[in-house]
């Protein structure tokens, strides 16, 4: 009966954000209240474990994702994505430009969130369609597969970077591990697939052609990859010489500290806002603006994965993890496959890559010390399977439809079937990566 009451709490999360609209923090909420009853938490402690799931949560991931937010933003502001895109368009020219905008999306993805993305690059897009005769499809796709798989895979993105806490996962190992799963899903899901999109018919409105900053506004080239892709060399770099310095070194901890992703985060940010802030002539009050009009737009995003450790907790304190665990083990499916189908199916169900993703976690975390599955693997493998199929219930599906101004099965022939690539290649890439790990 136990697994029963955890099927039925999960299908009243699922009814509650697709059938009744329900907002998905206050839908974990209800969720987590219904399933601490039916796995017989005493009443009184049910209130303690959901709070104790969201502070725990949090408090590894506010400062990550806020300071992401702030970085992407500044980076959008100050027309380093611009110089970036314009920079790539010139290296490789028309006949790739399919590749340059994959490495476009690359690149500006990573420290972009997915819908400040989308917004920021896509009259790019269309900028280049119309000026060398191009479908939109076919040079935006490859954009859109970059900008999808940094948001699945690589930190400091939310999903990713919340099950990297849940799991006890080195950030920097699984950036590492992500974006070598993630160029060649890229390329495959991307400039690839796009040949076969050529003959999609989109006419995008001009209004969302790109409205460019002048050549003389824009920071240089250096300086924008710079300080969009800090975070990660120092993320990884900080890594790599903690795995191969003994912790007697009296230097060991000072680069534990600046190391920690929360840090890496706050030293990025400081030095960004220095290099495309009050150098390029923005003041600090102007800049600060920018950050709160950022946090504003993570808001919701740190509230759904607060309800998701508040399900998470109760689902550890009840006991009845370990015994999904015992179940789980029972099976004769590799973990990595079990995570990527369990959030493969709580995605198509809910649309959200976010939910899918955490709601996997609560269920599936108890596996990760009695399997010997390696945690940074699990969360890429989670993340591949969060980006299964987007269709009706995805916000993201209707994005791209209108934006592009597509029919229904146009956007499912090009927008559907590249989400699923990701989350085929994916997995696939997790797992020739485990043989090697």
């Amino acid at each position: 009966m136990t697994i029963v009451f955890v099927l039925i709490s999960i299908a009243v999360l699922i009814l509650l954000i697709t059938w009744l609209k329900f907002n998905p923090f206050i839908a974990f909420l209800i969720s987590s209240i219904l399933a601490g009853f039916l796995l017989g938490i005493p009443p009184e402690q049910i209130a303690g474990s959901i709070q104790k799931g969201i502070g725990g949560l949090l408090g590894d991931l506010v400062i990550v994702i806020v300071m992401g937010a702030m970085l992407g933003k500044l980076v959008a502001e100050s027309g380093a994505a611009q110089r970036i895109s314009d920079t790539l368009m010139s290296i490789f020219g028309v006949k790739n430009v399919t590749w340059a905008m994959m490495i476009t999306g690359l690149v500006v993805g990573i420290p972009l969130f997915y819908n400040v993305g989308f917004v920021l690059l896509i009259p790019l897009v269309f900028t280049v369609s119309y000026r060398y005769k191009l479908p939109a499809v076919y040079v935006g796709i490859p954009l859109l597969a970059a900008l999808s798989v940094t948001h699945g895979f690589l930190p400091p993105h939310p999903s990713p970077a919340a099950l990297v806490a849940q799991f006890e996962a080195n950030m920097g190992l699984t950036l590492a591990y992500g974006i070598l799963i993630a160029i060649p899903t890229i390329i495959i899901a991307g400039p690839i697939f796009a040949k076969f999109l050529k003959n999609i018919d989109s006419k995008p409105l001009e209004i969302f052609q790109a409205k460019a900053k002048p050549e003389e506004d824009l920071p240089s080239v250096f300086n924008s990859f710079f300080s969009a892709l800090f975070p990660v060399f120092f993320l990884i770099g900080t890594t790599i010489l903690t795995l191969n310095m003994s912790e007697s070194n009296l230097v060991f901890p000072y680069i534990q500290f600046v190391g920690d992703p929360g840090m890496v985060m706050l030293i990025s940010l400081l030095l960004a806002t220095y290099t495309l802030g009050t150098r390029m002539k923005f003041s600090i009050p102007k800049l600060m603006d920018y950050y709160v009009v950022a946090t504003k737009d993570v808001a919701m995003i740190l509230l759904i994965i607060a309800g998701a450790g508040a399900l998470k907790q109760v689902l550890m304190d009840s006991g009845v993890s370990l015994e999904i665990a015992a179940a789980l083990q029972g099976w004769d499916v590799h973990p990595l496959v079990l995570a990527w189908v369990i959030t493969a199916l709580i995605r198509v169900a809910v649309g959200s890559a976010t939910v899918a993703g955490l709601t996997t976690a609560g269920i599936i975390a108890p596996i990760v010390s009695t399997a010997g599955v390696d945690p940074n693997l699990l969360v890429l493998s989670i993340g591949a399977g969060s980006l299964m199929f987007s269709h009706f219930n995805d916000a993201g599906f209707w994005l791209y439809k209108e934006y592009f101004n597509l029919s229904v099965k146009d956007t499912i022939k090009s927008w559907s079937l590249m989400e699923t690539l990701v989350a085929v290649v994916g997995l696939m890439g997790v797992m020739i990566l485990d043989i090697f790990i």
